[in-house]
Formats: C-alpha cells, structure tokens, sequence
C-alpha cells in the first residue's frame, strides 16, 4: 500500500485539484438553496403582509359595526316612548301599555335584524321587573343577572363586557343623581356563532385558523375546536411579542402567526399557518436543489477517484519511488502496464536507477579501497615517531641499569605493535581498542610520569563489545601528549571518560594543555566539517571519516575547547546505525 508523502496532503495536486471542483461546485449549490430560502422569505413575507392586512380590515368592520350598535344603543336610551313607559307606566291604560311595548318590541326586533352580529338585545326595566327582549318578548326581570350587569356599567369603562361567555353593550339610563341606581338598561348581547363564521372566513389557507381574544378578560373565542392548543401556547409564549409576525413552536410542529389589535375595542385576533403550506409551494424546488446537490457530491466523488486512479496515484508512485531512491533502495523499478505519459516517464526513470546503481557501486567500491589506504597510512605515520620516542626510553633507562622497567617497557611495547600490526581486522571491539590505548598511555606513563598524570576511566561492560574501527582512541592520545602536554613543565593531566546515553557511546580524550589558540581550535573544526575526497589527511581526519563511513552521518569527532583549557575531543559513535 502506497502511504503518502509527509507533505503531499498540503501539496498535493490532486487536493488541489480536488478543492477547485469544489470551489466550483460548492457556490452553484449554496445559490440553490440560498434562491430556495429566498422564495421561502418572500412568499413567508407575502402572506404575512396580506394576512396582517386582511385583520385589520376585520377590526375595523367589526368596530364600524360596534360603533353602529353603540349609535342605535344611545338612541334607544333616549327613545321617548321608552321613558314614558318606565316613568308613566301606573297611570297608564292596558292598551297604552300594550301599545308601548308593541312599539318597543317592535323597534328592538329591527334594530336586531339590523346586524347579523347582534344575538339579542334586551331592555331591562326594574321598576317595572320586566325585560323586553328582542328574541324573548317581555320576561321577568332576573335580578342577579342584572346586578351583575350593573356593576359593570359602575365599574368598566371599558366598551365591551364580557359577560355568560359573550361579549355585551352595556347602557344604563340614569335618574337626576348618578348616584342612584338607573331608570333602565339597554343590552346588547354579541352573536359568538357570527363570530366564529367570520373568523372561518379570515382562515383562507389549508390547516389555517384563527380565534379572537379580548387584551383585559377572559374573552377567548376560536374558529374552530383545533385551534385551542395552539391558542394556549400562543398565549404562553408569544401573546407579549410586538411584532405582528412571529414563529410559534408547538407538538412538533412550526406555525406562522399574524396578529392585529384594536385598542379602542381592547380586541386582538390571530391567525396560524403551518410553515409546511408556505413552503409547499417550493417543495418541487427544494428536491431539485437536494437532487442537483446530491448529484453534484457524486460527481465530485466520481471526479475524485477517476483523478486519483489515473493521475495522482501514479505520479504518487513516482514520487515515492524517488523517496526510496534518496534512502538508498535501488533495486526497485517501476512497473506500469498502460501505454501512456507515465508508462514513458516510469521507463526512463529505471533506466536512470540502473545507470546510478552501476555508479553507486563504482564509486563505494573506490572509496572502501581508500579508507583501506588510509588506516595503513595512519599505521605508518604512528609507526616511525613512537619507535624514535621507544628507543630513546630504552635507552634512558639502560643508562640508569634499571633491568625491571627495561623488562616492564619491553612487554608493552611488543602488545602495542602486536595490536598496530594486526591487519585481519577492520572492526575490533571497544574493549581491545581501550585496552591498546591504556598500553600506549603506561608507556608514555614512564616518560612523562613526573609532568604528566593520567585519568583513565574503566570501561563499562555494556559497550564493552561493540566493535569500532581500529586506532581511533590511541592516535587522538599520542596528538595530546605531542601538541598540548610534552611542553608542560608540570601538573600536565590527561583525562579519559567513557559515557553511554540511549544509542550513542561518547569517548572523551581532554587535556590541559596551554598552547591551543582560538585561531588553531577554528581551523580544525573547520577541517572536519569541510572534508572532501582531495583532503590532507591527517590522523584527526582519517578517524573521523572512518568513524561517518562506519556508523553514519551522526556519528565522528567533535573538538571543544576544555573545561580544564586543553583540547576535548568526543568521539561519537550511535549505535543504532
């Protein structure tokens, strides 16, 4: 499986590519449902403007009817005949009696004919106990019901009284004194049937309806019986809203509502729409922009896998083939079965991979020869000067007959050229590299032992084994004791530390010589890290690049200055290479 690059996903051209269909594609969609909810908007407005339109006109009639009745009410209080019956009625005959009422009854059947809104309208004449009613003739007096009338003409100043479920005109004739109770009371008692017949027709759309309420009592009316939940959640959640359209949300379900109010008749009406039936309209609409958005994925998905197929897998390969190139893997070619641009590119390119292998393998077998070359010239240079430095010793101490030493020399310095003359080997373990240093170290030791003292740390059993090149401690010594401590008159010290942390083993060789300038610690690092195939060699070079060609990149030599003002020199070796 193919994984991808760690910076493909940012720059990939197939994302790229991706991404501009998208762009493409994804503003064409949002324009369809943008124009959806657009016409949603409007036609939402629409119906609004015309249904809040449509209930003012329904108060404004309703009121002109009121206000008619009010008219017709306050003629009737001030009608003659009236006041003569209340006022004359002992004195007068039984014809003249029946002949007022007759007249009465007469003008309160026409007055109510007058308005479909009007159920009843009654006189109410206590001093006579009796009722001349419109619908009921002349009853007797109900005297609870007109105290409770009564004390809404006192108390309400209000035009409408809601009164049994009704709504009610009420007009109280009174004496001289306001005070008193009143000569008579005109009644007129609003039809709810009417009412609801005229809310019936304001509710023009399917599932539509309406109700009327009054802003001061409980008057509650409704056009049909479905209507009341959603009157009750009406009045619970959104009755104190001032605008005239609002959203209500009930069972599930999202209603339209649009309200007008009187403030003279103290009366709002409402109406609700279901938000389905203002959007059916656009139903077909909507899935066809669901449709072209539905389409518009799979053909961005079409697009996608067609162009990952053919385009960017393949071109994936071939960069991955170039990845594995820069690591070293060349013995994979591609294959490619379709005659196209890529099968011409995959070609050329296994042709270039074998052509570089072919030079790979030249120039590595070259530069393994060199190094060969190099370690037995660093054998040679060591050799000729410890020899003259070996003989001179020899020859102080047969000077000074001092058999043992001479015995005690001889023995080391046959272990060191045992260990210099060795060629099977290119790897030896550390444990043999440190042990030939710690000889070389004992026979400067008899040299130097009055000028020089030695630090030289006990290796740790854990890298004990690991195999490194030879001679890579021992020259880096014999270079301290030439160029920094052998011009020391005294307190010259030489320390070696061995340190392991995860998979690097560090060797530190420093000293504390005082004839090291910035100038000359600038220059060889400078040599170490600018080191090419036409490069002097010398004894620091030639352990460095055989440290790199063995462990890698990471590993070699590192030059500081000292803590103690000599020169340090780690040699880092990871492991895990």
């Amino acid at each position: 499986m193919i994984k991808f690059p760690v910076t493909s996903f940012r720059n990939s051209i197939f994302i790229r590519l991706l991404i501009t269909y998208v762009l493409v594609i994804f503003p064409i969609v949002l324009l369809g449902f943008y124009l959806y909810y657009w016409s949603y908007n409007n036609a939402s407005d629409d119906i609004s403007r015309t249904t809040v339109t449509q209930l003012n006109y329904y108060l404004e009639d309703l009121n002109r009817e009121i206000e008619w009745m009010e008219l017709q009410q306050f003629d009737m209080l001030q009608d003659n005949e009236l006041k003569k019956l209340v006022t004359t009625w002992e004195m007068m005959s039984s014809v003249e009696q029946r002949k007022s009422m007759a007249y009465l009854l007469h003008r309160l059947t026409s007055f109510k004919n007058s308005s479909s809104y009007i159920k009843d309208i009654n006189i109410h004449v206590p001093a006579l106990g009796k009722t001349i009613s419109a619908v009921n003739s002349v009853v007797e007096l109900d005297k609870e019901s007109y105290k409770e009338m009564q004390s809404k003409v006192a108390h309400n100043h209000e035009r409408l009284s809601f009164l049994w479920s009704s709504l009610h005109l009420l007009a109280a004739k009174y004496g001289g004194k306001k005070d008193q109770p009143p000569l008579y009371m005109v009644q007129i008692e609003l039809d709810s049937s009417k009412l609801i017949d005229s809310l019936k027709q304001i509710s023009l759309y399917e599932n539509s309806g309406a109700f009327l309420y009054s802003d001061t009592t409980d008057f509650r009316l409704m056009g049909s019986n479905s209507s009341r939940p959603i009157l009750q959640a009406f009045l619970m959640q959104t009755k104190e809203a001032r605008d005239t359209t609002t959203l209500l949300s009930h069972a599930g379900t999202s209603y339209h509502i649009n309200k007008a109010s009187s403030d003279s008749l103290k009366l709002t009406v409402v109406t609700y729409l279901p938000e389905e039936t203002v959007k059916r309209p656009l139903n077909f609409f909507y899935r066809w922009a669901w449709l072209f958005a539905l389409a518009s994925f799979i053909a961005i998905v079409a697009v996608s896998f067609f162009t990952y197929r053919f385009i960017h897998k393949p071109l994936l390969l071939f960069v991955q083939s170039f990845r594995r190139m820069e690591e070293g893997e060349l013995d994979r070619l591609i294959e490619h079965e379709k005659k196209d641009e890529f099968g011409y590119l995959y070609t050329r390119y296994n042709q270039m991979l074998i052509k570089l292998k072919t030079l790979i393998d030249q120039d590595y077998k070259q530069k393994m020869m060199m190094q060969r070359s190099e370690l037995k010239q660093l054998q040679s240079q060591i050799n000729p000067h410890f020899l003259y430095n070996s003989f001179f010793i020899l020859n102080s101490l047969a000077k000074m007959d001092d058999v043992e030493r001479i015995e005690q020399f001889t023995i080391m310095l046959g272990e060191y050229f045992r260990f210099i003359t060795r060629n099977s080997n290119d790897l030896v373990p550390l444990s043999e590299e440190t042990k030939h240093s710690r000889v070389y170290t004992e026979i400067q030791g008899l040299r130097f032992s009055r000028r020089i003292q030695v630090q030289f740390d006990d290796l740790p059993e854990e890298i004990a084994a690991v195999k490194v090149p030879r001679l890579i401690i021992q020259p880096i010594i014999e270079n301290a004791y030439e160029h920094s401590l052998e011009h020391k008159n005294e307190d010259g010290l030489l320390r070696i530390q061995f340190r392991q942390q995860d998979d690097n083993v560090f060797i530190v060789i420093e000293d504390n010589g005082d004839k090291l300038t910035d100038e000359q610690l600038g220059k060889l690092q400078l040599s170490l890290e600018n080191i090419d195939e036409f490069s002097e060699m010398t004894g620091i070079i030639n352990i460095h690049r055989r440290l790199v060609l063995t462990f890698g990149e990471q590993s070699g030599l590192k030059l500081e200055r000292s803590e103690m003002n000599g020169l340090k020199v780690t040699i880092c070796i990871q492991l895990h290479n």
